[in-house]
């Protein structure tokens, strides 16, 4: 762990590094046409045994958009969970979570319907996280749960807030409608009590 925090830290410390000196340069020209300068900062060495390993920090912003999907996600900002369902005669009945733009059977385009609170289901499946892999934003140990909800045509993905998972648990929909983080995180489960 202090092996994993420190290399965290070191990460940030050049990537900080990287930042100012990117910050302070120009772009050079070229002394001549046949002459390239590296302009770059030299990577730190991690370690060279058994083989080398650098410290490559890179800033990265990444542009997703929701599209036709918007609605859910603003739903989940004002504690609203909304779902899709077929218009079409003869499709599927039930709504569907995570929701679709689309009906998978008629290709239509799907209706929004917004979800009596609260919304109960029962944990379909489990899984405990001990080490989530990278980006993820929860604190660790979790439990990932999949959620069955009547009437929906699919299984939710989630997590649990609080407790211990089990198999048939009943658990309600909860929701971060104080900051935000405009994802799939701001809907979490948590025990009927």
């Amino acid at each position: 762990m202090r092996q994993q925090k420190k290399s965290v830290k070191t990460t940030r410390t050049a990537l900080q590094k990287t930042k100012r000196a990117a910050s302070k340069r120009s772009t050079p020209k070229a002394a001549s046409k046949d002459e390239i300068k590296f302009i770059g900062t030299p990577m730190p060495v991690e370690r060279t045994q058994p083989a080398m390993v650098i410290q490559w920090p890179r800033t990265l912003i990444h542009h997703h958009t929701y599209g036709l999907l918007t609605p859910f996600f603003e739903g989940l900002k004002k504690g609203i969970l909304r779902a899709t369902r077929c218009p079409t005669p003869g499709c599927e009945k039930g709504f569907w979570l995570p929701p679709r733009a689309d009906c998978p059977d008629c290709h239509a385009r799907m209706e929004w319907i917004d979800l009596p609170n609260p919304v109960i289901g029962e944990i379909f499946t489990f899984t405990r996280v001990e080490y989530p892999g990278y980006g993820i934003e929860l604190s660790y140990p979790y439990y990932q749960i999949d959620v069955r909800i009547p009437g929906c045509c699919t299984i939710m993905k989630g997590y649990l807030i609080r407790g211990e998972a089990k198999i048939g648990m009943k658990v309600k929909a909860g929701f971060r409608t104080k900051n935000p983080t405009n994802t799939i995180l701001d809907l979490y489960w948590e025990p009927v009590d």
